[in-house]
């Protein structure tokens, strides 16, 4: 069967939600971007599986919440029957978030928050992101190529010997980042000896039960930052959705975090860039950046600062990536002292963490 991208120049997608009004309403947004093509709707997850055959959409959209088959069974039947990039379609209340983390862990490229019911300027914001990771759905698709100036073998990591020793460690991730932070993060040992402090882009009311979900898997404590909180070694943080996370070192040495809805002219809020850019400050060169997947190049300033001060900066390579947007820009200038398969992070922060300043 020819695929629907080899017939037409457009991207085609198949909208699947009970909802009629979500159905027109994803309809028209889609519809609106010429590189984008609805072949079609369903109104359940068992007509979405008797059209998938004969639509052969680029990427499906996909409700989560479903009479009968909801979004979660129908999304592991296409894994099993005929896989493709599903982005789900979730509302932000803490069970959808359960379901959505569910349904990335079982495959799904990515999700939107259902944020459709009171004015346009919501409408206008699902819109875009929508548009932008459909795109990326169907990109992802494409065979990936890694560069031989950029790859680097992971053998023989162990016997490096690293400049310095962080004393704190921010990562930032984007696109595919919860399946692979509950990747990374249990890998952690209860022997980390600084905290981590990480950036991931995600909708309100996403954030809470994603820390939960995360302290329940890992050996390390996993929490949602709160202003003013000591951070402590051996921790992980993670950015509430909808304000910035930076850092604060008070005269004591005593290092705590500071959230604020401030500077409020980034596209991403939590930034990584900010994050980032107040440890490179506060650190110095005892500060490590991680870059993960991530559409976009959020982080290129963040990791350029915490280069430029003597820290450590490594990032995600191109195959193990979802999206290889985030870490390509850091890449392509230059700012990573090392880009490792997504596997070897935990290994390469726990390593640069245990390491001893050369003499």
């Amino acid at each position: 069967m020819t695929h629907a991208s080899e017939t037409r120049d457009q991207i085609g997608v198949l909208i699947v939600d009970d909802s009629a009004f979500m159905r027109t309403a994803l309809s028209r947004m889609i519809g609106s971007d010429p590189d984008l093509n609805v072949l079609g709707t369903a109104r359940s997850g068992a007509e979405a599986l008797e059209r998938i055959g004969p639509l052969n959409p680029d990427v499906v959209t996909l409700d989560v919440e479903m009479p009968g088959l909801d979004g979660l069974q129908t999304l592991r039947r296409i894994m099993a029957q005929s896989p493709r990039p599903v982005i789900m379609v979730s509302a932000a209340t803490v069970e959808d978030a359960e379901t959505t983390f569910n349904a990335l862990s079982a495959g799904a490229f990515d999700y939107v928050p259902k944020r459709l019911s009171s004015t346009s300027l919501d409408i206008a914001h699902i819109q875009a992101d929508l548009i932008a990771k459909i795109k990326a759905a169907a990109h992802s698709r494409l065979p990936h190529s890694v560069p031989r100036k950029l790859a680097q073998s992971a053998a023989g990591l162990e016997r490096d010997t690293f400049p310095h020793t962080p004393s704190i460690v921010a990562i930032g991730t984007s696109t595919g980042g919860p399946k692979a932070l509950q990747e990374i993060l249990p890998l952690l040992t209860r022997d980390l000896s600084v905290p981590i402090l990480i950036v991931q882009h995600m909708p309100m009311g996403f954030t809470t039960p994603f820390a939960l979900r995360l302290n329940a898997l890992c050996q390390v404590p996993i929490r949602e930052a709160a202003h003013q909180e000591a951070i402590q070694a051996g921790t992980v943080y993670i950015a509430p959705a909808g304000i910035h996370m930076t850092v604060e070192r008070h005269l004591d040495l005593r290092a705590t975090i500071c959230l604020s809805p401030h500077p409020e002219n980034h596209l991403h809020i939590p930034s990584v860039d900010i994050l980032m850019q107040s440890i490179a400050a506060t650190y110095h060169s005892l500060s490590m950046g991680v870059i993960m997947t991530g559409m976009g190049s959020d982080g290129v300033l963040g990791m350029k600062a915490i280069h430029r001060e003597g820290g450590l900066t490594l990032g995600q390579d191109e195959a193990s990536c979802t999206v290889y947007g985030m870490p390509k820009a850091c890449a392509e200038l230059g700012l990573l002292h090392r880009i490792v398969p997504l596997s070897q992070i935990p290994q390469q922060i726990m390593l640069a963490t245990r390491a001893r300043k050369r003499a």
